[in-house]
């Protein structure tokens, strides 16, 4: 088959290898469709660590099965299909507690960091477990489907809140999971949204896909401008969807008293934390890792148009003009957002 195989790091090729082997419990599916996600672009370069060559990167997928193994039930080949892009080991702890977004022996697909090696979907076969496999309702494309990975972690950082109904949010970081969080937060019922954002543009994006206001950092004080449009309190929740140490300063400073900060982002090992802020305003410090079996809620606010993507598809290109997109991503193109790589 062809794969897209990070050969160096910044060098990418589109090499001949062999089709990936599938055993008990297991499926082949035939990639129809893959996303390029921030955490390929970050490991593109070795900064992570979480990418070191050779390896088929890629974890944001759809597809039809091309081959069952023994022992799975409930799919058959040909069936249409999306799947997690954390493999479980389904005995730890954590596993049995249902938390299998923190399983001790936990893998993601196209991951490479000196524990495991786990080859992805860019490519023309990927296998995995079928005990993370989705099928697809009949009105999602694949195109789409291949965006279900990146909702599920909007939708589960949205989870971490509890009781939502009628909460102000702060939404620091209109990339990607920004966009989908301000939807997901929407949908679960949160009041007031305020996106917060370097890019004008995408402050524009996040406005037509249901934040209710948004703050140009850098031009405007943002934290003060979140404690003017929310009466000086700041807001009830503040999710923090880049990673950053001037991010994660600001989201603290932006919750209200008694309030939540939810952190999405981990771009940054390790930042400074405001540690008096938090204590004595008794802010609440949540994190989010992945998602942990949104999937069908994910697919059913896909089918029924609740959360819109097609706004944040900057291209669907070849899998072969993956190199070239990579080398777009990152240089970090104006206006570039998600790119959908097709085997």
């Amino acid at each position: 088959m062809q794969a897209l195989v990070l050969k160096d790091y910044k060098r990418l090729a589109l090499d001949e290898v062999p089709d990936p082997l599938f055993g008990t419990g297991e499926v082949r599916i035939r990639v129809r469709a893959c996303g390029i996600c921030g955490s390929d672009v970050h490991g593109y370069d070795g900064s992570t660590g979480r990418r070191r060559p050779p390896v088929i990167m890629g974890h944001e997928a759809a597809g039809e099965i091309a081959e069952v193994g023994l022992e799975v039930s409930g799919f058959a080949v040909g069936d249409r299909v999306t799947f997690d892009s954390t493999i479980s080991c389904g005995r730890c702890g954590y596993c049995r507690m249902g938390r299998m977004n923190l399983c001790d022996n936990r893998r993601v697909l196209g991951v490479s960091c000196g524990e495991y090696r786990q080859d992805g979907a860019f490519a023309e076969f990927v296998t995995v477990p079928a005990s993370i496999l989705y099928r697809l309702p009949d009105t999602v494309s694949f195109k789409h489907a291949a965006m279900v990975e990146a909702i599920s972690v909007a939708v589960h950082a949205v989870g971490r809140v509890p009781q939502p109904l009628g909460k102000s949010a702060v939404v620091i970081g209109a990339g990607m999971i920004g966009l989908l969080l301000i939807q997901a937060a929407r949908a679960a019922g949160f009041g007031c949204i305020i996106a917060v954002d370097v890019d004008a543009d995408r402050l524009a994006i996040a406005q037509t896909l249901g934040a209710d206001e948004g703050i140009l950092a850098g031009k405007d004080d943002a934290v003060a401008a979140i404690r003017e449009r929310t009466g000086g309190r700041g807001g009830e929740v503040a999710f923090e969807v880049v990673g950053s140490a001037d991010t994660v300063t600001a989201a603290v400073q932006s919750a209200a008293k008694g309030g939540t900060v939810v952190l999405v982002g981990n771009l940054s090992p390790q930042i400074p934390l405001p540690l008096q802020t938090v204590v004595t305003r008794e802010i609440t410090l949540l994190g989010s890792c992945a998602s942990n079996g949104e999937y069908p809620l994910c697919l059913d606010l896909l089918a029924s148009g609740t959360i819109r993507i097609d706004p944040l598809i900057s291209a669907v290109a070849p899998l072969a003009e993956g190199p070239a997109w990579f080398d777009r991503l990152y240089a970090r193109e104006k206006g570039l957002m998600k790119v959908i790589l097709v085997p």
